[in-house]
């Protein structure tokens, strides 16, 4: 193609119709549009050219075209590139070595990846969509510029107070030194005085302890958590003590759904119905009292059958009850952690193709990117009744919510 030479709109318009006649895509190596974004393309690159050689002082000119393959959004593009004698024109449009034409494949990768697409079927796709071909090392090269979104994500300064706080943990299964080691990621999510819930953090470890939630919450503290009015947790043993030790003004609240799930876990399904139908007197009670006559009727019926289940259920009466300190906006609010399982729900259903991950930051990586969509789809409003809610803990926790 001359560079004198007009591009022909109306000659392309045309085409394009008798294309998308005949089926034609509009995008891909045969795609509609490829010619118009070719055209684009060389007139921008020939354009600079120009106006460097008028702006250059130095002896130079033109020296002919050279091609390169582009990969675009809308499938690979061949264009000839203009070249200047003295070889010191540095293009902006579509720099020297630049082979993709902007970051919108990134993107759409990156996307794709955040969805749990494995690296067979986002090569797949490219090529479908695109014409492209795209090999697994160039998709994990790309994915791999989510790494510095992590880091600053994982480092970056919170809120000074979260009136509720929700904390637990998933499991996946990691690649590590030849072997598959089944790792904890630890979960939390807060809501702040304004009502809007965010993800704090994502921590990942071997297993699910007390000490490692220590180091959580010391992490929260180092980037600006000075204050938790009240934090939803399971029972894992020494998780309250933990919590307490780190915010010893906040009040911790025991999940009742992790309660009943611990309790079923010792009881024969020929029972279980009537055990569930006794506890549930327990925790939907209409105050602490009435719920303390409940638990004691449940003990009397069921200890000697089912011990372990009592007990658990006595020893953790203190803190599963806290919820009755507040009124029933904030109850429902705080007594289980369902919160935190929704959002644990969104990742068993993107990971669920993913049996293993290679490496601790391939599970980051994605884990990072559904939370950031998560939080998008979700929770770009307060929750509900908040100015009700909100209301509530000014009066109740007067001071320390002003602060």
């Amino acid at each position: 193609m001359k560079r004198e030479e007009k591009f022909n709109y109306d000659a392309f318009e045309q085409e394009a119709i008798e294309k998308l006649k005949k089926g034609k895509p509009l995008s891909g190596v045969d795609g509609i549009f490829t010619p118009l974004i070719k055209r684009i393309l060389e007139a921008s690159l020939e354009g600079e050219l120009d106006a460097y050689l008028e702006e250059n002082e130095e002896p130079n000119r033109r020296n002919g075209r050279l091609s390169k393959n582009l990969k675009t959004s809308i499938g690979n593009v061949e264009i000839d590139t203009p070249r200047d004698r003295n070889s010191s024109f540095e293009p902006q449009i579509v720099r020297k070595r630049q082979r993709v034409l902007n970051e919108e494949l990134d993107r759409k990768i990156i996307s794709m990846y955040g969805l749990g697409l494995s690296y067979s079927d986002i090569r797949k796709h490219m090529l479908e969509m695109y014409g492209l071909e795209t090999s697994e090392a160039t998709i994990n090269a790309v994915t791999d510029r989510v790494i510095d979104d992590v880091k600053q994500w994982q480092q970056r300064p919170l809120e000074s107070i979260y009136p509720v706080v929700w904390m637990d943990a998933i499991h996946f299964k990691v690649k590590e030194e030849n072997r598959i080691v089944n790792k904890a990621v630890y979960c939390v999510i807060g809501v702040n005085r304004e009502g809007f819930k965010d993800i704090l953090g994502m921590y990942l470890g071997q297993s699910e302890g007390a000490s490692f939630w220590l180091g959580v919450l010391t992490d929260l503290k180092a980037r600006g958590v000075e204050d938790i009015f009240i934090s939803s947790i399971d029972n894992l043993k020494g998780f309250a003590e933990a919590t307490e030790a780190s915010f010893p003004n906040t009040d911790v609240q025991l999940c009742v759904i992790h309660q009943v799930r611990n309790t079923m876990r010792f009881v024969p399904y020929k029972d279980s119905k009537a055990v569930i139908q006794d506890m549930k007197q327990i925790y939907k009670a209409p105050n602490r009292e009435a719920s303390k006559q409940a638990l004691d009727e449940f003990c009397a019926k069921w200890e000697s059958k089912y011990p372990y289940s009592t007990r658990s259920w006595q020893n953790n009466w203190e803190r599963l009850t806290n919820f009755y300190k507040y009124p029933p906006e904030i109850r429902k609010l705080i007594y289980t952690t369902n919160i935190i399982e929704n959002f644990h729900g969104r990742l068993r259903k993107v990971t669920k193709t993913k049996r293993l991950f290679s490496s601790d930051m391939a599970l980051m990586k994605l884990l990072y990117l559904i939370q950031k969509q998560f939080v998008i789809d979700n929770w770009q409003v307060p929750i509900f009744a908040w100015r009700t809610i909100q209301s509530q803990l000014s009066i109740i926790f007067d001071e320390r919510f002003a602060k």
